[in-house]
């Protein structure tokens, strides 16, 4: 950071360097050396852990204490390391904290499958399933507060999209219909949030958490007296089926994982590279971030301030729409009540944690999706970590993440703040 130094003798002003220690990842990286270490030490395992790739390649079997204890070592040394750069007046790297994260989750895996078998390619395509919802309510979150609006209403957005993909697919025995249909329930949510939000100028955390209850509120009333007396007609949606991309499905391991989903699937990797683009490629993308940093400024060389806030945080709707829609066009074959079960929160945590950018965004979905799907392997290989605390490791991952990596970052400057012209 820079500072203003004492004035020279001929009166001038001076700028000097105050160079920083950033010791918080170093900090979080050795309190998760520690805690994996403790586990080892106290809750020991032995035998052989076994991981299978896929059906064209052959089992990878590695001593479970042993290479636990190798796994805690590589730790400690990369935990060293950071601290070292923190010392050294450098922010550790990017790739040390993957790598440090890549090789935790590996020893944790090892000691977790003590005599059993991992699963890899069912794993990581759990992770991507799980993680669907996550990263179109993340980009819808990013596109809302690079805007200047505060998108807490993401969960409201993907439950009424899952209840309208579910009841218009039903009717019209369509996915692609319910997917429309979905994009519109998530819109709706957010007219109403725009519309308090810049028009009335109401705080825009109150108007999201009021949009989440009502929301659930209405969908639970709509599912108990619409789709239940009518479960066969109403509730039973035509879902979308796999496409399997050719010779890209037959990489191993990846292919399955990436190449053999539905039409969401690959439309979410459309859009996290649309939207990466756009934001900071094009016009448009530079009248969203301008109106969420400066509206001021926006407003002096003619962006209108308030319709691009407005617009936009339709766009967001209609993304976060379609993640709601993969619940019940997709995961579940019909409509249950509060089924997204808190996951638009967990999204408006993923977009924090990827500094409100789309790719970083995503990527923070991927881990706490991840993160899901490891509590329910755990559960299957019986490890001996109790069943409650499995069940709070997603959210635990979330509040690590945010708190732990995320730090003192800084959003968009205008975000959660009504543009009042002139």
């Amino acid at each position: 950071m820079t500072a203003l130094a004492p004035t020279a003798a001929d009166g001038t002003v001076q700028l000097a360097t105050v160079r920083e220690r950033h010791f918080k990842v170093p900090i979080v990286l050795a309190a998760a050396t520690v805690l994996l270490g403790a586990l080892f030490l106290f809750v020991p395992r032995d035998g052989t852990s076994t991981f299978r790739l896929d059906g064209a390649l052959a089992d990878i079997a590695v001593p479970t204490a042993l290479t636990s204890w190798i796994v805690v070592g590589l730790l400690v040394l990369l935990t060293a390391w950071s601290f070292f750069d923190a010392w050294m007046y450098r922010k550790p790297a990017l790739w040390l904290t993957i790598v440090f994260g890549v090789l935790a989750v590996f020893g944790f895996l090892v000691w977790a499958a003590a005599d059993g078998l991992v699963p890899v390619t069912s794993l990581l395509y759990g992770a991507i399933s799980l993680s669907v919802p996550l990263v179109f309510g993340a980009l819808g979150g990013v596109i809302g507060e690079r805007a200047g609006v505060v998108n807490v209403a993401i969960e409201g957005q993907l439950l009424l999209g899952a209840f309208s993909a579910a009841l218009l697919s039903s009717l019209t025995h369509n996915p692609f219909v319910g997917l429309i249909g979905a994009m519109i329930g998530g819109m709706l949510v957010a007219f109403v949030l725009a519309a308090f939000a810049i028009k009335y100028l109401v705080d825009q955390v109150i108007v999201g958490v009021v949009l989440n209850v009502l929301v659930t509120g209405l969908t639970g009333f709509l599912y108990s007296a619409m789709l239940v007396p009518n479960e066969d007609t109403l509730n039973r949606p035509v879902r979308f089926d796999r496409w399997e991309i050719p010779l890209l499905s037959d990489i191993p391991i990846v292919g399955p994982v990436l190449f053999n989903q539905t039409f969401i699937v690959y439309l979410m990797f459309v859009m996290v590279g649309v939207v990466a683009w756009s934001l900071y490629r094009t016009k448009w993308g530079l009248r969203v971030r301008a109106v969420g940093e400066h509206p001021q400024a926006a407003d002096t060389v003619g962006i209108r301030v308030n319709p691009t806030r407005f617009w936009n945080v339709m766009l967001a709707g209609a993304i976060a729409g379609i993640g709601g829609a993969y619940f019940t066009l997709v995961s579940v074959p019909q409509f249950g009540k509060e089924m997204t079960a808190g996951l638009g929160f967990i999204a408006l945590a993923a977009v924090i944690f990827g500094r409100w950018d789309p790719i970083r965004a995503s990527l923070a979905a991927l881990l706490f999706g991840f993160a899901t799907n490891l509590q329910n392997l755990l559960t299957v290989l019986k490890t001996p970590i109790p069943s409650e605390f499995m069940l709070m490791l997603p959210y635990v991952v979330t509040i690590l993440a945010v708190a732990g990596f995320a730090g003192q970052i800084r959003g968009p400057a205008a975000a959660g703040k009504p543009y009042i012209k002139g």
